[in-house]
């Protein structure tokens, strides 16, 4: 059986996301979220994608007149089959609105180069700036969590409130748009980046073997 034929992607509610969020996921916290999409082999959620608001405003609309958002989560069970994560990504970004800016960064501090973002096409536009995590009670909070929390972005002040202040790497940066040739054609031409070579090199595999129990039939 084929992976399009034994899975099916679907629209779900955020709350059917957050054990896979906190539980599976190595960051171990909730994202912002606007659009979320599970992956179902029968009726057994697989895994669960999340796009949400950009972590930087700035990116907003980076493209004049077009929405940015960005994927912020990722997660599928390890005993799928073979290519079903890029399935569930090109499914998922299929189904958003059109026409769209989508972000997405692989972690080079995890060990990560964004292959699934190079298996489904997306454009690679070199790392991005270096940044500050912030990390309590076994957490991490990028610095948009921390002005929300807080009312501030300040280091000093995160570390006042007890938060470990972390200097993480730059991260990989790739982009992705939604819409008619026409109108990509037109977006590509605006990005503020230049379009580079896919980085290469050894995946480093966190471990994502907790089993989550959240479960939902479908009708």
């Amino acid at each position: 059986m084929s992976v399009k034929d034994k899975y099916i992607v679907k629209s779900i509610k955020t709350e059917e996301c957050k054990e896979w969020f906190l539980k599976k996921h190595y960051a171990k916290r909730i994202p912002n979220s606007i659009f979320t999409f599970g992956i179902y082999a029968g009726s057994l959620l697989q895994g669960v994608v999340s796009y949400g608001m950009t972590a930087n405003n700035n990116l907003n609309e980076i493209v004049e007149g077009v929405k940015a958002i960005e994927l912020n989560r990722l997660v599928i069970n390890d005993d799928v089959d073979k290519n079903t994560l890029s399935f569930f990504v090109s499914q998922s970004l299929q189904m958003l609105p059109k026409p769209m800016v989508v972000i997405s960064y692989a972690d080079s501090g995890q060990g990560h180069h964004g292959y699934i973002y190079q298996a489904t096409n997306w454009i690679y536009t070199g790392l991005g700036k270096g940044d500050y995590e912030f990390k309590k009670n076994g957490r991490q909070y990028h610095r948009k969590n921390i002005y929300d929390l807080l009312g501030t972005g300040s280091l000093e002040n995160a570390r006042k409130h007890g938060y470990e202040v972390v200097k993480v790497q730059p991260k990989h940066r790739y982009i992705f748009l939604t819409g008619s040739k026409k109108q990509k054609k037109k977006m590509i031409k605006q990005l503020p980046w230049q379009i580079e070579q896919y980085p290469k090199g050894k995946n480093i595999r966190y471990d994502a073997d907790y089993k989550c129990t959240t479960q939902t039939t479908l009708f």
